[in-house]
């Protein structure tokens, strides 16, 4: 009984050490605020003297947030697919779907693959800018609500036309 008792709480021991230190993992990659200056600099001191830099058709600013993936920013505007602009969350609604809009936007533009290889998208963004003019308040999205959404719409029939660019 003793032995069976002594095992079983080894076992759990173990288990419990792994989850910490995949917990452990995650607190490392993400320091507290105060740390992540000194870190980021020591890590950048070390890796500079250690590895070369890694490429990329992107070059990213120092502390600069990798850019976000197609799919997901894609996976934002089809979220708001099932949306409407009712009378209680129009302005959230429309200021929703712009800024996933342009949420994409950046990410197809940051893409690996170059902003050329979603031509179609990103000039029916720029096409809705021009009309919007810079204004982004409810009353100028409620006026453009048709283009808002049909924009938002016409993207994501592209999109679906290029499965490989979001899955």
């Amino acid at each position: 009984m003793f032995l069976s008792t002594a095992r079983n709480a080894a076992v759990l021991a173990v288990a419990l050490a792994a989850f910490t230190v995949s917990c452990g993992a995650d607190d490392a990659a993400d320091p507290p605020a105060g740390a992540a200056a000194s870190a980021s600099a020591s890590a950048s001191a070390s890796a500079s003297a250690s590895a070369p830099a890694p490429s990329s058709s992107v070059p990213q600013p120092t502390g600069a947030v990798p850019a976000e993936k197609v799919r997901d920013a894609f996976a934002g505007l089809q979220a708001t697919l099932d949306d409407s602009c009712t009378p209680s969350q129009c302005a959230y609604f429309l200021g929703r779907v712009y800024d996933e809009l342009h949420r994409l936007d950046r990410a197809m533009k940051a893409d690996p693959k170059g902003p050329g290889h979603f031509p179609e998208p990103i000039a029916l963004i720029a096409k809705l800018d021009g009309e919007l003019g810079g204004d982004r308040s409810f009353e100028n999205l409620k006026k453009h609500q048709t283009s808002l959404i049909g924009t938002r719409d016409k993207i994501n029939t592209w999109m679906q036309g290029h499965p490989d660019d979001y899955r």
